[in-house]
């Protein structure tokens, strides 16, 4: 969003990050006032904004893909990853906060949930892993399934990996043949540097989603044990089912078939 300043004034750092505006996004719930409520608000509303922009870093690379500009790729890829890392610590400041103080506001919070957070299920949908159920979830939410309905029909990140592996000559066309052309390039490397450091970009991608969800179950059953969570689900019972998923299944089981060759 453009910002429009007089023609005389200086433009000021608060200006430009909207500092005085963004101070006022954390409202809390709790009355009194739960210490631990703000901590709650301000490590959640960073998570969306780092969704915000690895969605921003993965549309760049999915057109990146279509285009087979492989070092611009890797080069968002790599900003992906290191932004995955960052949030996989941070799930460590939120079991910081006191386990009573958390239950001090936690009943306000019901029906909203973490299920419901938007960004995080397009991240799902725009690397590979698109749920029709998970969409229908989110109907009643026009803002957020439109955007979602639009995730859920653009071609992925896989897609669009298999998609420029297909055009440099590899057989792609199957299951078996993603993994053989895995394979492949694990063997020699240096035959395809450029692939070779994507398909590990790709993994590691992956790796950092299902270590934020293992933390992220840990953290929950630290602070809740098996309670119910606020938006109906299991809890911790649901969020290990979900540890599992993997957007690039092919990338992983190539690993398993990689031989010396003799």
């Amino acid at each position: 969003m453009s910002h429009e300043y007089g023609k005389n004034s200086l433009l000021t750092y608060n200006e430009y990050l909207r500092v005085p505006e963004l101070l006022e996004l954390q409202t809390t719930l709790s009355d009194p006032t739960s210490h631990d409520e703000l901590l709650f608000i301000v490590i959640h509303q960073t998570y969306e904004l780092w969704f915000k922009q690895i969605l921003h870093e993965i549309d760049a690379t999915i057109g990146w893909l279509g285009e087979g500009r492989a070092f611009r790729v890797n080069h968002s890829l790599k900003a992906v990853t290191a932004i995955e890392k960052v949030m996989v610590s941070q799930i460590h400041v939120l079991e910081t906060m006191a386990q009573i103080g958390f239950l001090e506001f936690r009943d306000k919070l019901n029906p909203a949930s973490g299920f419901q957070s938007m960004q995080f299920r397009e991240l799902e949908f725009v690397s590979g892993l698109k749920s029709e159920q998970l969409l229908e979830n989110f109907r009643n939410d026009e803002f957020s399934y439109e955007r979602l309905r639009r995730r859920f029909a653009e071609p992925s990140l896989a897609d669009e990996f298999w998609a420029l592996l297909g055009r440099e000559g590899f057989d792609v066309g199957d299951h078996d043949g993603r993994v053989a052309t895995i394979v492949k390039i694990l063997a020699k490397p240096e035959d395809h540097p450029d692939l070779f450091n994507m398909q590990d970009l790709l993994i590691e991608h992956d790796e950092n989603i299902a270590l934020w969800r293992f933390h992220h179950v840990m953290m929950v059953e630290r602070m809740l044990g098996m309670k119910r969570g606020t938006g109906g689900s299991d809890g911790v019972g649901y969020l290990m089912t979900t540890i599992t998923k993997k957007c690039f299944p092919e990338i992983w089981e190539a690993r398993t078939h990689l031989k010396l060759e003799q």
